[in-house]
């Protein structure tokens, strides 16, 4: 195995290695707190379906960037080949629809008590499911690029492929080809502008909010303890990670749409860069909902427990 390999593997394994117990974690912890409590807030119900996606990005892509890594070849064939990549696709835009779903939806609940703000804050707490699910179906619908999914062989392909481990997305023309990808990259930038701007208003309303507290009690003016100050906080943090990774994602896609021929290497790096976060995301996610905190309490626990047995 040749260094560039090596530290491929070693990569796409700490992703895996982190996303999957993240993850994982996330949807176990939410459906016990649904089973026992009855009842899951819409902030948590999203993030369980941010949760399940960013799995299937990791069993679809990273995992097989691995496997591809140290060494193992030849197991796929056309049918497993438009599976894998119809996944993935699915699941990257549900990434992107969830995080900017998350970000609408806390901009509407922590906006200002207007008559039309209080419609949509009861229309959006009683339909979050329901918009999850219609967004779901619209995804499985609309992700029909699988059809140029093929399996690797050694054949020519059209100058307009692009060669994704084990598998290649042979567009045949340079029509297919552009059409596909502006159409992604157009749907990537709308989501991503979306939650931009509800980011931006709820940064707004937490500075209003704080100038407008001043010279108050000091017991009043603690905006960090609110729960709507610590829900924004979070939701503000998954929507930079995001904009940070799939951004450079998106502009290195654009940037491959004016090449007749996509290196591996180039295909390699985009996929780093998209499967970043939904590794990363679940670490953000524990480390700033208050129902996740219990595992953070048991590390911290462990790690008292720990050195306090070392120093003995």
């Amino acid at each position: 195995m040749n260094i560039l390999l090596y530290f491929k593997a070693v990569g796409f394994f700490l992703m895996a290695l982190i996303g999957i117990p993240g993850n994982v974690y996330i949807l176990f912890k939410f459906a016990i707190i649904k089973v026992t409590e009855k009842k899951l807030l819409p902030t948590n119900t999203i993030l369980m379906v941010l949760a399940f996606m960013n799995l299937l990005i990791v069993f679809s892509r990273i995992i097989l960037q691995f496997l591809n890594a140290i060494g193992i070849e030849n197991f796929m064939d056309d049918s497993k080949c438009k599976f894998f990549i119809y996944t993935y696709r699915v699941g990257r835009a549900m990434s992107i629809c969830s995080t900017s779903l998350l970000s609408c939806y806390q901009c509407i609940i922590i906006a200002p008590q207007t008559r039309l703000w209080a419609y949509l804050k009861q229309k959006a707490t009683q339909n979050v499911l329901l918009i999850t699910t219609a967004i779901l179906l619209v995804n499985l619908i609309y992700r029909t690029s699988l059809m140029y999914a093929i399996v690797k062989k050694n054949s020519t392909t059209s100058p307009y492929t692009l060669h994704l481990v084990y598998c290649d997305m042979d567009f045949l023309t340079y029509e297919a080809y552009i059409i596909n990808g502006a159409i992604s990259a157009c749907m990537d930038f709308l989501f991503v502008l979306l939650m931009t701007a509800a980011s931006i208003y709820i940064v707004y309303v937490l500075l209003c909010h704080e100038k407008s507290i001043k010279g108050k009690r000091s017991t009043d003016r603690a905006p960090g303890k609110s729960v709507e100050y610590k829900a924004s906080r979070a939701v503000i943090m998954l929507v930079l990670l995001y904009v940070l990774l799939f951004g450079f994602d998106n502009f290195m896609w654009m940037y491959t749409l004016t090449l007749s021929n996509v290196t591996p290497d180039m295909n390699d790096a985009r996929i780093v860069l998209a499967c970043s976060y939904s590794a990363l995301s679940p670490i953000v996610i524990i480390a700033t909902n208050p129902k996740l905190q219990q595992l953070l309490t048991f590390l911290k626990r462990w790690k008292f427990f720990f050195c306090n047995s070392k120093a003995k």
